[in-house]
């Protein structure tokens, strides 16, 4: 193998690397304590909505931070070092000690530049989600799939700046029609039990003037 086929697959390598954790193969985006699952994508799949979570995994033994070792920065080593030594290999007629320690250092430039981009623009930028923050009871909502009568449908809603789905039943087993705005009155078992909002609103109205009396 020579040198120069020896940096153009470690080119390909770290391209093919970024590529896939941008596409999220690896499971979840992993920077050191900041986790990110991808929530199912689509009309009904989205009720079970993605989730964002922090803490816990750092190097620094879960104070907060990102370990500057890690799948986008490795993938930035190898595309960096590979595309740099292939390019000096070929064109710049240089000894082979000087084209090495000439990509390493290209590789450690590229790695450490993404690697400040994760620490001090990305990371900043979360928190933690709290149990109110994904709570499904109680979310204001519209019908987007008829529920039927002592059956289910489909609800649509808006959580966290993001438009939700989820499977939906009645909750006093009446049909409710598309386009209804309805509300969450408990979610179970990945269903949310759901009563219209005029209901509702009805309901609290009249125990507040009842109250009243």
């Amino acid at each position: 193998m020579t040198w120069e086929t020896f940096y153009l697959i470690c080119f390909a390598l770290g391209l093919s690397l970024t590529l896939l954790s941008f596409a999220g193969v690896f499971g979840h985006f992993h920077f050191g304590h900041f986790h990110v699952h991808a929530g199912h994508g689509g009309g009904h799949g989205a009720g079970h909505a993605g989730h964002v979570h922090a803490g816990g995994h750092a190097a620094d033994g879960g104070k907060g931070g990102v370990s500057p070792v890690n799948a986008f920065t490795l993938a930035a080593f190898l595309g960096w070092f590979g595309g740099c030594g292939f390019l000096l290999e070929r064109y710049g007629n240089l000894l082979t000690p000087i084209v090495l320690g000439a990509a390493t250092v290209a590789g450690l430039v590229g790695s450490a530049i993404l690697f400040w981009f994760m620490a001090k623009v990305l990371l900043p930028h979360e928190r933690e989600l709290t149990a109110e923050d994904t709570a499904v009871a109680g979310v204001l909502g519209r019908v987007s799939g008829p529920i039927r009568e002592g059956g289910t449908g489909e609800i649509q809603f808006s959580q966290n700046g993001a438009r939700r789905f989820a499977v939906a039943r009645s909750e006093d087993g009446v049909a409710i029609p598309r386009g209804v705005e309805v509300v969450v009155m408990r979610y179970e078992q990945g269903i949310a039990w759901v009563r219209r909002w005029d209901e509702v609103a009805e309901l609290a109205i009249s125990s507040d003037v009842k109250s009243l009396r």
